[in-house]
């Protein structure tokens, strides 16, 4: 017969019990034997797995682990069994040659990666008979120098072989694989004028459907898969990548408008740089 009056030592349901001993729920953790507070263990860090494929067509790969855009390249070719120097730009969510939908330095937690890999070969022969050719260009981050928009009625509109797209290899056989955009932007503004030059450009492999493209297509019923929008996984030249929340539409708006003026001024595309500048204005 239990004496009446006695605690029992089993805490209430639910509780959590220190050795044996039941403590109130919501009381604070026990002071460590040295008086400190008892270290939690970090929080692991969340596995973030990509979706990816060859633009011109491949079997669905995943990968994982990269922090910046050049060991996404070397990822993406392991999965592909290629070079990762085949790679000359990735677009998200759509296979087509969307210039409004490249890489850039963010990554939507639900994006679909495809890689458009180098194609054919050309050289095009272009007369400077203006200051300015046209030509808005980026690169991918890795050395390749492509182009990202070609203005109408300018010099390079003229020339049907040259397109949104294409990889800039060598200028007058002077190979600028390596250079930054704005190095490339500005050789180009430096040719003398009435004099002709040479451009050696790669096309990107292009599937059926995608021969003969010459500008942006809009998006394919078929392209159903679209980010999120909540967090992305920011890729830095330097440092790891972090995963933050989406950019707010003023962000975004702020970061075009950034984007335009080193287009008007210095013939470059940088998303990197336009969301920089966004911050510091």
């Amino acid at each position: 017969m239990r004496r009446a009056g006695r605690r029992s030592r089993q805490g209430p349901e639910g509780s959590p019990m220190e050795n044996g001993v039941g403590r109130e729920p919501g009381t604070a953790e026990p002071p460590a034997a040295d008086g400190a507070p008892e270290a939690r263990p970090p929080r692991p860090r969340p596995r973030l797995v990509f979706h990816t494929q060859l633009a011109h067509g491949s079997p669905t790969g995943r990968i994982e682990g990269f922090t910046n855009v050049k060991e996404l390249y070397t990822k993406i070719a392991e999965v592909f069994g290629i070079s990762p120097t085949e790679i000359l730009f990735c677009t998200l969510n759509t296979h087509k040659v969307d210039m409004q939908k490249l890489l850039g330095g963010q990554i939507g937690l639900e994006d679909f990666i495809f890689a458009h890999v180098r194609g054919e070969t050309k050289e095009v022969e272009v007369t400077k008979t203006e200051d300015a050719l046209g030509l808005t260009i980026t690169d991918n981050g890795a050395g390749y120098a492509f182009i990202k928009r070609i203005k109408e009625g300018s010099i390079i509109n003229r020339l049907q072989t040259v397109c949104v797209g294409d990889s800039i290899e060598a200028i007058n056989d002077h190979t600028i694989v390596g250079c930054r955009h704005y190095e490339v932007a500005r050789m180009l503004r430096e040719l003398p004028r009435a004099q002709p030059f040479t451009l050696r450009l790669v096309q990107p492999k292009k599937a059926f459907d995608m021969i003969g493209q010459r500008t942006r297509s809009s998006k394919s019923p078929s392209e159903g898969r679209v980010a999120s929008g909540k967090e992305t996984l920011r890729l830095r030249a330097q440092g790891p990548a972090t995963l933050e929340d989406g950019p707010s539409p003023f962000e975004e708006e702020a970061a075009r408008r950034v984007d335009d003026l080193l287009e008007s001024y210095m013939g470059i595309r940088d998303s990197e740089l336009g969301e920089q500048g966004a911050e510091l204005a």
